[in-house]
């Protein structure tokens, strides 16, 4: 069952928002466009809105472009149980909106959480996903070995991964939502490929006793980013707060138990990566990367962009929004294509 809320989904005009309901209750989505279901997942902390610079371009392609809110995010559901946010909840919700829009297939690409979220969707429901594009974090199958947060823990050293700091309830949210603009512009920034070093460390870890938002970049906003933009990201958290969207950080470890059955498994439908060059999982994964003749068996192409960060689809709109289409007519099924 869907709800309209807007007006024509056809391409060159205004997207369509709806809500779409799910086993676990609704998810928002907006989308432009007719043909080949192309569903768009976002990451932390964005919404659907940091796929709009690709949705008119996807649709005017000759496919069905959708970008969702995430539960948790927008005007998604934000159950309240943590365990709700588990990995298997949100290969759910996808399959539930494939379904909801009538579809009998679709290429889902994610970008930041967006992306092991994408992943597992795919390695999961291969009958249903039948192309996956992941953007700033690459495919790392599950591990055996220790749970997430316990392996982090024996990296050793004083401070604390910034996935760490997210473990414990209310402790992150306590920093970011006094003043959620701030947090995002400065949070935005630091990861941004324009961002100037940290003089004091990592942005990617914690001090002793400090917050995450202490090795934040002061300055204007990074060029890709306009306060308008802010404002809507700002008052999407300030509305829904930032629980649910930390929740899926807090769900890692019965995610490694849930996947257990996938341990090591390979993503065997066709597949396109595009990371940045300044990125933290370009560096922190390159492991990974390198691993894709085995991980991505049918990867089609790989991509970091020279002097981008970590929010790729929204620092190189154009670069990315031609890879994502180049890629997509590739793949067959698609317009033109048998």
């Amino acid at each position: 069952m869907s709800h309209p809320v807007s007006s024509s989904a056809a391409p060159g005009r205004p997207p369509r928002h709806r809500l779409v309901e799910t086993p676990g209750g609704r998810i928002h989505l907006v989308e432009q466009g007719s043909g080949p279901l192309v569903l768009m997942v976002h990451g932390f902390p964005e919404s659907w809105y940091s796929w709009r610079n690709q949705l008119p371009v996807i649709a005017a392609a000759g496919y069905h472009a959708v970008a969702i809110d995430v539960r948790g995010y927008g005007r998604s559901s934000k159950p309240v149980d943590q365990d709700a946010y588990g990995m298997l909840a949100h290969v759910a919700d996808n399959v539930a909106v494939v379904k909801a829009l009538g579809a009998e297939s679709a290429v889902i690409v994610g970008h930041d959480w967006g992306s092991p979220i994408a992943a597992n969707t795919a390695l999961l429901r291969p009958d249903l996903f039948t192309a996956v594009a992941l953007l700033s974090v690459p495919y790392a199958p599950r591990g055996g070995g220790l749970p997430p947060t316990e392996a982090m823990a024996l990296q050793g050293g004083a401070e604390e991964f910034y996935i760490q700091y997210f473990q414990k309830p209310g402790r992150a949210e306590a920093e970011i939502e006094p003043d959620v603009r701030s947090w995002l512009a400065g949070f935005y920034a630091g990861a941004s490929g324009d961002a100037k070093p940290s003089t004091d460390g990592p942005r990617s870890f914690v001090p002793p006793g400090g917050r995450l938002s202490d090795r934040f970049p002061s300055g204007p906003l990074p060029a890709w980013l306009t306060e308008d933009d802010l404002d809507f990201y700002a008052g999407e958290f300030e509305r829904g707060g930032m629980t649910g969207p930390l929740n899926r950080y807090r769900n890692i470890d019965r995610d490694w138990v849930d996947l257990a059955a996938w341990d090591g498994a390979p993503i065997t439908q066709p597949s396109l990566f595009i990371g940045g060059e300044h990125d933290g999982p370009t560096l922190w994964m390159a492991d990974a990367i390198k691993a894709y003749p085995t991980t991505l068996p049918r990867l089609v192409s790989s991509h970091i962009l020279e002097g981008c960060g970590h929010w790729v689809q929204q620092e190189r709109a154009d670069e990315v929004g031609t890879l994502l289409v180049d890629w997509l007519r590739s793949l067959p099924g698609g317009p033109g294509r048998p």
